[in-house]
């Protein structure tokens, strides 16, 4: 620590040009900062300062070893706030941003809220892409790779595609083999709502086989209404394998074309990129990272939060 003083000693020399001020600042004598300066140019071996009686200016060397200290200090300084940050209990105003999959999300943040009761929750669900810096998100929850360099990512977990249909439906319209039996089946459809153009169903084709042309029985933006309409029997649906755990395991829905569904995707959740993110932060990524891909039943205890941000 007596060394680490003598940087502390010596930056503020170095930035009032004083021994007088610097010890004003510090609180001792200006003969004992002038004290602390000879030690550490003779722990160095090299002069920092030209002295004279008038003023005080830094040599070639002790510009450099300006430029370390400051260095030095400042992960110092952010060390022990992260400890201190670390200790504090998480509180406060966090603005996030989701994508339009609540069947997924809101039990998970509904346990976050019941962990964390005095972290204030400020949630918009879209799947717009969002400037997270720009328009002042604290974090966001999105689909596909990251590309934002600006940004911090977590891994959530991966979903797959799934073509699904109610057993009722499959009775009175038959159950399709291959892709090209979908054209002659009532198709329930996802329409992006940024570009306004339909989802594509991912399916796997051979070789010179032409693009697939699906009727659209219906055109929705989001996932629940196409979950409600394929149990109602109305119709094939492209889902999530996460919005439809349950129907799937009691029989209600049906998986379809297993062979052929080509496509799944990740969830990341991304945060402005820094050194020591803030308690509450921290505390949101673990728990998001520990159970979107889990069941977090109402009323469930969450699981320990490790802070590994």
């Amino acid at each position: 620590m007596d060394s680490l003083q003598g940087f502390t000693v010596f930056v503020q020399v170095a930035e009032t040009r004083s021994f007088v001020a610097a010890g004003r600042l510090l609180g001792v004598s200006a003969s004992a900062v002038g004290k602390r300066v000879a030690r550490l140019e003779d722990a160095l071996g090299v002069r920092l300062f030209h002295r004279s009686t008038r003023s005080v200016a830094l040599t070639a060397e002790g510009a450099l070893f300006l430029e370390r200290s400051r260095r030095i200090l400042a992960e110092i300084e952010a060390a022990q706030r992260e400890l201190s940050d670390a200790a504090a209990a998480p509180r406060g105003r966090l603005r996030v941003s989701l994508p339009l999959v609540s069947s997924l999300m809101l039990p998970v943040l509904g346990a976050f809220m019941r962990a964390y009761p005095q972290v204030e929750l400020d949630l918009d669900f879209t799947d717009r892409q969002v400037d997270v810096i720009e328009e002042g998100f604290d974090a966001v929850v999105r689909t596909g790779e990251p590309a934002d360099s600006r940004l911090t990512a977590r891994y959530l977990g991966r979903f797959r595609m799934q073509v699904v249909a109610a057993p009722e439906y499959l009775a009175r319209c038959g159950t399709p083999q291959t892709p090209a039996d979908l054209a002659q089946h009532a198709c329930l459809h996802y329409r992006f709502p940024t570009s306004g153009k339909l989802e594509t169903w991912a399916l796997r084709r051979a070789p010179g086989e032409p693009e697939l042309r699906l009727p659209t029985s219906m055109i929705c933006n989001n996932i629940e209404t196409r979950v409600c309409f394929a149990l109602l029997g109305l119709g094939i649906a492209y889902l999530p394998d996460f919005s439809i755990r349950e129907p799937l395991a009691d029989g209600r829905l049906q998986p379809l074309l297993a062979d052929y569904v080509e496509r799944s995707g990740v969830f990341h959740v991304l945060w402005p990129a820094s050194r020591h993110p803030s308690p509450k932060l921290r505390a949101l990524v673990d728990f998001l990272s520990e159970n979107v891909f889990q069941s977090v039943p109402a009323g469930a205890t969450p699981r320990k939060i490790a802070r590994r941000c």
